[in-house]
């Protein structure tokens, strides 16, 4: 008896780690794909999960056009939350028109620091400033101007 007992003392905590990313149309600003994670954040947070981490990757190219878009804009959220949490988050973003994709993935643990995608984008800026290019206008702009 003393050992059922014991067994039914140990309440394990069911929290999980995931990874949630989401796409949001080209054609929005930024103050509005803040918006989107802040409510998906919101989401979370009101269903006594907790949001450990919210990294915005900027506006990317797609591989492919998805609902005429070629561009997205890229937010990952990384959670704490029981997997309720990850249906509702769910099924809230995906009657959202502003989110063109979106992906959930249970992790063993979160990455310490920037994910790769953030270190990438920082190495990337890093070697434009050491071959020290020289300005953001479209390449046609400056044979305009040699011509």
């Amino acid at each position: 008896m003393g050992r059922a007992s014991a067994i039914g003392q140990h309440k394990v905590s069911c929290m999980a780690l995931y990874e949630h990313v989401f796409l949001a149309r080209q054609d929005l600003a930024q103050a509005q794909v803040d918006a989107l994670a802040e409510a998906a954040t919101k989401i979370v947070e009101d269903n006594q999960g907790k949001v450990v981490k919210t990294e915005t990757w900027g506006l990317r190219s797609l591989a492919y056009r998805i609902a005429k878009n070629r561009k997205a804009h890229y937010v990952m959220l990384e959670i704490d939350a029981p997997a309720g949490v990850v249906a509702e988050l769910e099924r809230q973003t995906q009657i959202n028109e502003d989110v063109i994709r979106y992906m959930t993935v249970k992790v063993d643990e979160h990455e310490a620091g920037p994910t790769v995608m953030m270190r990438k984008q920082e190495r990337d800026r890093e070697r434009r400033a050491d071959r020290g290019e020289r300005s953001e206008r479209p390449r046609r702009d400056r044979e305009e101007e040699a011509a």
